[in-house]
């Protein structure tokens, strides 16, 4: 089974073109639009026995924005150890910072490189 890749994203252009990209770099993609679906879809996927290899998400996104989400991915015991990138058009220093101390494993700026996305996501997903 290919490697399962969860996306966090409110608009639904960016989370069709990450989805495709990733799709055609022969990984499997599930999506939701914010932080609060987030988290929900990632506790059903895990009570189903699956469990993503990556975890890429947006800043700004309404309801729960990506440094809430990145904080309370990284504070459950299942979750905390799953690489998690940002993907967002913030490229204020401060902000790249707070996600850091969430621990984000990276951050692009939006619009990505497809082929940029690819490499950073093999980086973290063998």
């Amino acid at each position: 089974m290919d490697p399962l890749i969860f996306v966090v994203d409110d608009s639904r252009t960016v989370r069709a073109s990450v989805e495709y990209t990733l799709q055609k770099a022969g990984y499997t993609v599930k999506s939701a639009k914010d932080g609060k679906e987030g988290l929900s879809l990632l506790n059903e996927l895990l009570s189903q026995g699956e469990k993503p290899s990556m975890i890429i998400t947006d800043i700004n996104m309404p309801e729960m924005n990506g440094i809430d989400f990145l904080h309370n991915v990284k504070k459950d015991p299942k979750l905390k150890f799953i690489p998690v990138l940002v993907l967002t058009t913030e490229s204020e220093e401060e902000m790249k910072m707070k996600g850091k101390e969430e621990g984000a494993a990276g951050w692009l700026v939006k619009p990505f490189n497809p082929d940029q996305l690819v490499g950073v996501v093999r980086k973290f997903v063998k």
